[in-house]
């Protein structure tokens, strides 16, 4: 706007100043259009000066040039141009910096090779162009042969060195300056400081660090905050942060330095005081935040900060859209989420492969597949992440089909891709086909990692196959990663759930880190297998010689095993102390083993008071277990009530009649067994299918409920009804 009125007023000095006045303000007009992007009004004073004659002024025509070279106006440019009576320096280095900038590196040298006087600039321009260009060997060819050798050619050289990555090159220049005398200024340190960062050697930094107090530019801004990454890529964050409270000015990249060391190192709280502080912030910054609450399991704030950025006037860049909507996956925020999908559509990010990723993660864990499938398939060049997060995506929702169907058509799967459909199988309980997938892995050379071998023991555990587990075990060994706190927590938990306690205790014993998950594995195996009084044992070792705090699952285990020694009082004494002594309140599974354990003892009054004084409606289990131990201890008074109860919880949930049947035909009470049975028909309700399964030279075969797809199903009949023939004939 500004630019606009002074142009206005223009016109009218003319008759009021002088000629060289006029041109002056001109010239000065004509540079601030082209710094601000006016080329049209740039054009429009371009045609007054044509008009009153002055356009062809050296000056005026310089200014002309260099605003139609920036607006990369190549007709203006070739009739300004025309214009000059032989190029100076000047002219020259306009085209060679032109040329340099549209990546003409070819034209850049020709119009250097031309020129019969280069001056500092011409020198530059080009060893800083071909630089960052990547032509390092033509760069440093010039500048071996550049006369003027002085701190601003030198600190071209470093720095277009640092550019590319040849930090030791650019340190080795550096001393050569020293070397011949010439004194380096702000440019060079920093250039320096950041050469030392990329090499990573804190005694270069050192020394550098010394050399910048000496000469006095220890609080130049640049110098400062190139000093501040440095001492972090060192480790030496305290250091950092004196450098930052010495600072006698700061700008917005020193406090975004000194708020990412403090966002890298976890430490939420001082983080989020020094954003707070910062006067001026930009995008990384608010990104900086937003992403480490997301990470840090505060989706919550994560999102209000977001929506403060929006309402501050900042733009979200890729790093922050990609954060926002993961965290918007985790709250399964779906209206929010589509809101944000349609600003990234507006502002043309929809096809970045990293957004699309997280809008893929977002739908799917919304439940919306489809939309999630549209989000993968609008990326023009997909990436290993885009293809894991939609096939990771249908497997969350149990569309394994799908979910392998896509796998399959992966261009190169990685570990993590693997890992996701290996993981997908576990959780949608589908074991044969874990194996199945974990064998193609190992055929297509893939290796398997600590992920891998505990999804695959995980599997093992959930069937007890016993053999295959033994054959991951030595795999695992093959690999090294037989002590891992992953991995042999999950062969521990292999062993147990195979009824080899002895191995699964071997296991656990040799493993140099226990976490929660392997205490309970272990006190949870003994429990289960009989051994209660050695799980109640290893439950006070952990307590007694470890750091970690007894969980609800633990907890749990330690009840079954007191039920299961008849150890009732000891019992009592760990249910009433869980939330007193282990800060845990007492779930529905801890009730059901208490009343278990009462009744089981014959304590039947008090099981059904428990139940009763409880403050969440009981399971159905906890029911059962009283009703078991009411057959068990002859109470009818008792067992009518408590089969009462649970034949109202069978009419709002169809699993209590099938346990409510199961109790009465283990009391042979087989009339009642048909009237439960009898109801399930009339209401329409159904048992869920079973499985069961077999390892045959170690592949294992799934068998589900009235489900006939098993590839052998008519020969296995076969030798049934053959059994069948020769049974009979043995009881004739």
């Amino acid at each position: 706007m500004r630019s606009a009125i002074k142009f206005k007023t223009l016109f009218g000095t003319l008759a009021s100043k002088n000629l060289r006045t006029y041109l002056q303000t001109c010239g000065s007009l004509l540079k601030t259009l082209t710094e601000n992007r006016r080329i049209a009004v740039g054009m429009a004073l371009h045609g007054h000066l044509i008009k009153i004659g002055l356009s062809s002024e050296r000056f005026i025509a310089i200014r002309l040039l260099i605003m139609y070279l920036d607006s990369r106006k190549s007709d203006e440019v070739s009739e300004i141009v025309k214009g000059f009576d032989g190029f100076d320096s000047t002219v020259h280095n306009c085209l060679i910096n032109a040329s340099i900038q549209w990546g003409n590196l070819n034209e850049a040298r020709r119009l250097f090779d031309e020129m019969r006087e280069r001056n500092e600039v011409s020198w530059t321009a080009l060893i800083s162009g071909l630089m960052r260009c990547g032509r390092v060997d033509e760069s440093m060819w010039y500048f071996e042969r550049n006369p003027f050798h002085n701190v601003v050619s030198w600190t071209a050289g470093i720095s277009g060195l640092v550019q590319n990555g040849l930090n030791v090159e650019a340190l080795k220049l550096f001393l050569k300056m020293l070397g011949s005398g010439v004194r380096p200024n702000d440019a060079t340190f920093t250039s320096v400081v950041r050469a030392c960062a990329g090499y990573g050697e804190i005694g270069w930094g050192m020394s550098v660090l010394g050399l910048i107090v000496k000469t006095g530019y220890e609080h130049n801004l640049s110098v400062s905050n190139s000093l501040i990454t440095l001492c972090l890529k060192m480790g030496e964050k305290a250091l950092a942060r004196r450098v930052f409270d010495q600072m006698e000015k700061r700008d917005v990249v020193s406090w975004t330095a000194i708020l990412d060391m403090y966002v890298g190192a976890g430490d939420l709280r001082e983080a989020r005081r020094i954003f707070d502080e910062m006067p001026e912030r930009n995008e990384v910054s608010w990104s900086a935040m937003i992403a480490r609450y997301s990470q840090s399991g505060h989706p919550e704030k994560a999102l209000k900060l977001f929506l403060q950025m929006i309402q501050s006037g900042f733009i979200p860049n890729r790093s922050c859209l990609a954060s926002i909507l993961s965290t918007l996956a985790t709250l399964e925020a779906l209206r929010v989420g589509m809101n944000i999908h349609a600003h990234v559509v507006k502002i043309g990010f929809e096809k970045d492969v990293f957004i699309s990723s997280s809008l893929i993660d977002l739908y799917c864990k919304c439940g919306e597949t489809k939309d999630g499938r549209t989000a993968f398939d609008s990326i023009p060049e997909k990436n290993v992440v885009s293809w894991n997060s939609m096939v990771a995506g249908y497997c969350l929702n149990g569309q394994m089909e799908e979910a392998k169907e896509l796998f399959d058509s992966i261009p190169a799967p990685n570990n993590i891709s693997w890992n996701t459909m290996v993981g997908g199988y576990l959780e949608n309980k589908q074991f044969d086909k874990v194996f199945e997938v974990f064998n193609e892995m190992l055929l297509c050379g893939e290796t398997p990692n600590i992920s891998t071998f505990s999804s695959v023991l995980s599997g093992c555990a959930s069937i007890a196959s016993f053999e295959k587990g033994k054959n991951l075990h030595g795999k695992a060994i093959k690999h090294g990663v037989q002590y891992d706190v992953f991995v042999g927590t999950a062969l521990a938990d292999m062993y147990a759930k195979s009824g080899d306690i002895e191995s699964s205790k071997s296991v656990f014993d040799r493993m140099p880190e226990k976490n929660e998950i392997s205490w309970t594995v272990m006190i949870q195996g003994l429990a289960e297998n009989g051994f209660a009084a050695e799980s109640l044992f290893l439950f006070e070792e952990m307590k007694r010689t470890s750091t970690v705090a007894p969980n609800e699952l633990m907890l749990s285990s330690v009840l079954f095993a007191c039920s299961h020694t008849g150890l009732i009082d000891e019992g009592l004494r760990y249910f009433n102390s869980m939330e007193a002594v282990y800060g845990t309140k007492p779930k529905g599974r801890h009730y059901t083993c208490v009343v278990d354990m009462l009744s089981r003892s014959g304590r039947l009054v008090e099981a059904e008071e428990l139940l009763k004084s409880m403050p969440f409606q009981p399971e159905s289990n906890a029911w059962a277990a009283l009703l078991s131990g009411c057959n068990r201890h002859k109470n009818e008074e008792i067992a009518e009530r408590t089969a009462k109860k649970l034949s109202e919880l069978a009419e709002k949930n169809s699993s209590g009649y099938v346990m409510l049947s199961n109790i009465y035909a283990s009391a042979g009470k087989w009339t009642d067994v048909m009237e439960i049975r009898r109801l399930m028909r009339d209401r329409g309700l159904k048992k869920s299918g079973g499985c069961s399964w077999v390892e045959v030279r170690n592949e294992v075969h799934c068998f589900y409920s009235e489900e006939a797809s098993h590839c052998q199903l008519a020969a296995i009949y076969d030798m049934l009804q053959l059994l069948r023939v020769e049974m009979l004939a043995i009881e004739e």
